[in-house]
């Protein structure tokens, strides 16, 4: 019998049981792929990272949703990354780079007037394209009637790291109505190559927050996402690409509010760099994670 350690964060969120969950493995290098399909599917989190080796300022790192695996993952970075300063297994400095099977990420970390650490993942910007027009399907999978979509702003597919159908809704009345039927979702998403189903509104609960989030993943394994950093940095992409927000300064800070329908409230810090020609030179999506339990996961 084989022990590996074992460690669980909440991500985007400065307190436990909220934001969305990932595990940690750090020992993971003998870990073959169909076992660690099987660790994710028991651990039954939205991601489970597997580490295979790290320096200084470089991670080697798989992550795995219970039924495949992930490109990349916001939410499990800020969970791996916390975990490694944490354990003092990597040391707070330079940036650090992520090396996943098929890619590479770069990753910032700061300290907060707090001690926390604030870990900012960079996206590659998403490319954006009219979404084909099945948005009676689509209100047929989240239960919602046609005057609930936005008249302002267009549904669109952003393709990046994911693949996201954004769907701009009135308000959060339009929000809280969602009855998503996600076995029906699964089937949508496989119809028209999509991944996530990514609905905001510019109407939010908390007044210093820019955008109201609910991210639908049951083609990825995820039925409902609490926290979706990947998505984030998309939708911020979007709303600097519609105008709707100030686009004046080099330097843009969106802040998203999400998993308040879960009972998982999250908060999702996205940074736009723009260069001289006015696009975007560097996209960052990140913020805190919350230990919530260690052990170990036994290997017979």
């Amino acid at each position: 019998m084989k022990t590996i350690p074992l460690a669980a964060y909440d991500a985007f969120t400065a307190t436990a049981f909220g934001g969305s969950q990932a595990a940690v493995l750090t020992d993971a290098a003998s870990i073959d792929r169909p076992e660690r399909q099987r660790i994710a599917r028991e651990i039954g989190m939205p991601a489970t990272a597997f580490v295979d080796a790290y320096g200084k300022d470089w991670i080697q790192v798989q992550f795995m949703s219970t039924v495949m695996e992930l490109p990349m993952c916001g939410h499990g970075t800020l969970c791996l990354l916390t975990h490694m300063l944490e354990s003092g297994l990597i040391p707070v400095g330079d940036d650090v780079e992520l090396r996943l099977p098929k890619s590479s990420a770069r990753v910032s970390v700061s300290e907060t007037d707090s001690g926390r650490f604030q870990v900012m993942l960079d996206i590659a910007p998403p490319a954006f394209e009219s979404a084909p027009p099945h948005s009676g399907d689509l209100l047929t999978v989240l239960g919602l009637e046609a005057d609930a979509l936005s008249q302002q702003h267009p549904l669109e597919t952003a393709r990046g790291d994911f693949i996201h159908l954004v769907v701009p809704l009135t308000g959060l009345d339009a929000m809280r109505a969602i009855r998503p039927d996600f076995n029906g979702m699964v089937r949508f998403c496989h119809a028209h190559g999509i991944e996530t189903i990514a609905v905001f509104c510019l109407e939010t609960e908390d007044p210093h927050k820019h955008l109201h989030v609910r991210d639908f993943c049951p083609a990825v394994g995820v039925s409902e996402s609490a926290a979706a950093g990947t998505t984030n940095a998309a939708l911020s992409s979007y709303l600097l690409r519609h105008a709707l927000v100030p686009s004046d300064a080099s330097e843009i800070e969106v802040e998203a509010e999400q998993g308040i329908e879960m009972g998982r409230p999250s908060s999702i810090h996205s940074r736009i760099t723009l260069g001289n020609n006015g696009r975007i030179e560097r996209l960052q999506v990140g913020g805190v994670a919350t230990l919530v339990f260690k052990g170990e996961i036994y290997l017979y």
